[in-house]
């Protein structure tokens, strides 16, 4: 029997929006979704506007899937329909965050809905290319096999959130093509040539874009090795499923640090590790302020190590300070009295020590012998802590202490003290103790406290674990597991807290932000990008053994990090004029470059070429020889992106000194072309176009010590030239839009992570300062503005000097290991 099906009224309507036949038939397929497509259809005659096409019916057809599982009015419905028709909503999941954000809200703010939804987002190719390139860079992709993972990776990256994901994959295929190769030469030999690659273990995991592509590091060694959260072991079942109650089973960790100086190179480490190993396996980390010594604590550094640890790309779950524990603290140091493991010490620190077997610098440490006070009544005990907590004892009168084994080979186990008396008052709790806990009491029962699957600290604390588990034990209370990874340490400099105050308060360096230090406040302030400071530590990797590296390598890998991140400027360090001859007085052509040779995303630059131009003197001699192929008199060079080669026919010199002031040149932009065997760079004067950029500062550091191991009188081993300062070098006027637009793309990227973070707290100055002005000067080295700098435009309309700039450049890092002091 032959014949024809009736049409589906319904499909019919649906393709009268301008659904596709594959479309209508999909939104037919759930009788609820389709029943609202129908009555939105109907309610707002929709198949007779003219401002439905097919680009929005599909929209319109996911809005009607989302308000068949939520509960919206008319008028909220209307109102996210509309923002579909103003052609403001442009995407499915921008629709899915409407109808969350209408259901979930009575009153709708127009401004709000906006951002919650990403109305008016939008992003240039060029941006989008700039953004996939610094994330293959900052993640060290290796090859075409990291594609679907890199994709993954950008997706989660919040400040393209509304991005289209075929953009993205657009993007990220762009610049694997340019980095790698075609896909086919990126495919390794020999059988499995032919083979897909695998997906990793959480392939598709969106944690962070800072840790998304680092899964090797927290899944191998150290890091693979250490216990699932739960599998440490307890006094007590029950205590093992209070904790996985209180953290659903999640890796918690902490970054505890003491507020007493600001923090170095060595601690990146350490907030890399425990930050991104709870962010690895979609847990949480707690910054922990460690604030039990109100001597040495101030306020800012608690200030510098939060601002320190967002600008590596990092955001607490929670902030905390041991301070917030100081009652129970107490309450759990008398209940450990009552069980009679502590006891009140009146010895001295002298005799204390003496007693642990410390008999003195180079001696042979001895059995511990036990305290006179150790076996003293419990009561007894109690009352003489009440009044050291009184203001019974002054300082160093009487001290609480642990009552350990003294039979144990281990000395964190021979009577640790556990409070001590500190009349100073603290930045929190002010005046109302008098007694503070230590580290080696404070540090576990606070872990406790906060439930912390995995704590983890360096090697120096191995011996510490002993102690760390008996206390737990000793008051029966959730026992977290310590697990010990190596440091990191830079030879060539000192990263003691102590030796770089001593340098700061005698004059040897400009303050703890001195670019030769190796503080993080230092680094940023030389211009190292944080991106380069995670690369570096995820290409080390983490285990239990020191990682002792020379500074060389570390700023080597920061080279590579810049290779394909930094644009590239014509700069001149040590200008000396050239006059073109055989060009007018007023000659100007415009020449447009590429700011990067191999990354086209970076862009253009157009800047001026005329007949007084600037080299550096450097790229100059009077007397020419066989082995030199730069500029003398009578030879031809090449002009990085001139038009033309250019000849010496002569120059001037200072009648003093007898040095080059000047020399007069003739452009070969006649006959045949000459092929220069060099280039050499060049500015060009023209006031119009505000050419040459001044530069009033260029400062290079050198190594701060002559030695690699700066030894304990380390005052006599500083090198007295390790600050060059040059001044007057000059930079072409493309630097100024550059600097503009770097400081505009932090200030964006920076907005994007505060969103999600909810900290009322962050400021963006936090995130973004000068040093995100980063260039390569072409052939010389990685420059970055320093915050000395003073630039109008960063903060207004134009891209141009104003009356006031002050101009102050850091040399990040040469382009090659330095062979000497030159620049």
């Amino acid at each position: 029997m032959s014949g024809s099906s009736k049409p589906d009224p319904l499909i019919s309507l649906f393709k009268s929006i301008g659904l596709t036949q594959a479309k209508a038939n999909e939104a037919a397929k759930s009788p609820k979704a389709a029943a609202t497509l129908k009555n939105l259809i109907d309610r707002y005659s929709l198949n007779s506007r003219n401002d439905v096409n097919e680009k929005n019916a599909g929209l319109i057809a996911a809005l009607a899937g989302q308000l068949a599982k939520s509960d919206c009015s008319n008028d909220t419905e209307k109102y996210v329909l509309e923002k579909i028709l103003d052609g403001k909503l442009k995407s499915v999941d921008q629709v899915t965050a409407a109808v969350k954000y209408v259901t979930c809200h009575s009153t709708i703010s127009d401004a709000e809905f906006n951002e919650e939804c990403g109305v008016g987002y939008s992003i240039t190719p060029e941006e989008l290319l700039d953004r996939v390139s610094g994330f293959v860079s900052s993640n060290s992709v290796s090859g075409w096999d990291k594609l679907g993972q890199t994709i993954s990776g950008v997706k989660a990256i919040p400040a393209l959130r509304w991005a289209s994901p075929l953009e993205i994959k657009n993007a990220v295929e762009s610049t694997f093509l340019k980095a790698f190769g075609s896909k086919e030469t990126g495919k390794p030999k020999g059988k499995e040539s032919n083979q897909p690659s695998r997906p990793t273990k959480d392939q598709g995991n969106k944690t962070s874009d800072t840790t998304s592509m680092q899964k090797t590091v927290f899944e191998e060694g150290f890091l693979g090795a250490l216990h699932k959260p739960g599998d440490n072991p307890q006094i007590h079942p029950h205590l093992r499923e209070q904790h996985l109650a209180a953290t659903s089973g999640q890796v918690w960790t902490r970054f505890p640090p003491e507020p007493n100086g600001y923090l170095h190179i060595g601690h990146s480490k350490a907030i890399f590790v425990n930050f991104g190993y709870a962010a690895h396996h979609g847990g949480k980390c707690y910054l922990r302020y460690d604030d039990t010594n109100p001597e040495k604590e101030e306020a800012r550094y608690f200030e510098s190590i939060l601002e320190t640890i967002r600008w590596l790309g990092f955001e607490p779950w929670k902030i905390t300070y041991s301070s917030d524990y100081f009652d129970e603290l107490y309450e759990l140091a008398v209940e450990l009295i009552k069980r009679d493991k502590a006891y009140v010490c009146h010895c001295t620190q002298e005799q204390i020590k003496y007693d642990r077997g410390d008999r003195g610098e180079g001696q042979k440490r001895e059995k511990p012998r036990a305290c006179s006070h150790r076996n003293r009544a419990v009561e007894e005990t109690l009352s003489e802590f009440v009044k050291m907590k009184e203001g019974g004892y002054k300082p160093g009168e009487a001290n609480l202490r642990m009552k350990q084994d003294l039979e144990d080979g281990n000395p964190q186990m021979w009577d640790l003290t556990a409070y001590r008396i500190l009349e100073t008052p603290h930045h929190r709790t002010k005046d109302k103790w008098r007694i503070y806990p230590t580290y080696d009491f404070t540090h576990c029962l606070v872990d406790s406290l906060e439930n912390i699957s995995h704590s983890l600290c360096t090697t120096e604390f191995i011996l510490s674990r002993v102690s760390y588990e008996w206390l737990c034990d000793a008051l029966e209370v959730y026992k977290p597991r310590q697990s010990e990874y190596g440091r990191l340490h830079l030879e060539g400099t000192v990263m003691s807290k102590r030796k770089i105050l001593a340098l700061v308060e005698e004059g040897f360096v400009k303050g703890w932000d001195d670019p030769r230090l190796y503080t993080l406040i230092a680094l940023r302030r030389r211009g190292i990008p944080p991106g380069a400071i995670l690369s570096f530590i995820n290409t080390l990797g983490v285990s239990t053994a020191t990682t002792s590296i020379e500074v060389t390598r570390f700023e080597q890998s920061i080279r590579q990090y810049l290779e394909n991140t930094a644009p590239r400027l014509l700069m001149v360090m040590r200008p000396l004029k050239v006059t073109i001859e055989n060009l007018p007085e007023d000659h100007v052509e415009f020449v447009t470059k590429s700011l990067h040779p191999k990354v086209s995303v970076l862009g253009n630059t157009t800047i001026p070429f005329t007949r007084t131009i600037y080299i550096d003197a450097d790229d100059f001699r009077v007397e020419d020889s066989k082995d030199y192929f730069r500029l003398a008199p009578g030879k031809t060079v090449g002009l990085f992106q001139a038009p033309y080669p250019m000849t010496c026919t002569s120059y001037k010199t200072d009648p003093t000194t007898g040095g080059v002031t000047e020399l007069v040149c003739r452009l070969e932009n006649e006959g045949p072309p000459k092929k220069p065997k060099a280039f050499i760079q060049w500015v060009a004067e023209h006031a119009p176009s505000g050419s040459p950029v001044r530069v009033d500062e260029t400062r290079i550091f050198h190594q701060l010590f002559k030695s690699d191991k700066p030894n304990s009188d380390f005052r006599s081993d500083i090198d007295p030239n390790s600050l060059e300062v040059v001044k007057g070098a000059l930079v072409e006027v493309g630097f100024w839009h550059l600097a503009k637009r770097a400081i505009e793309n932090a200030r964006m990227e920076s907005l994007s992570r505060m969103k999600p973070s909810n900290t009322s707290d962050v400021a963006i100055d936090q995130l973004v300062g000068n040093e995100c002005v980063r260039f390569q000067g072409l052939r010389i080295a990685y420059f970055s503005l320093d915050k000395d700098a003073r630039i109008a435009c960063l903060s207004d309309e134009s891209a141009e000097r104003k009356q006031g700039d002050y101009v102050v450049l850091n040399r990040i890092v040469s382009l090659k290991e330095d062979t000497g002091k030159s620049a």
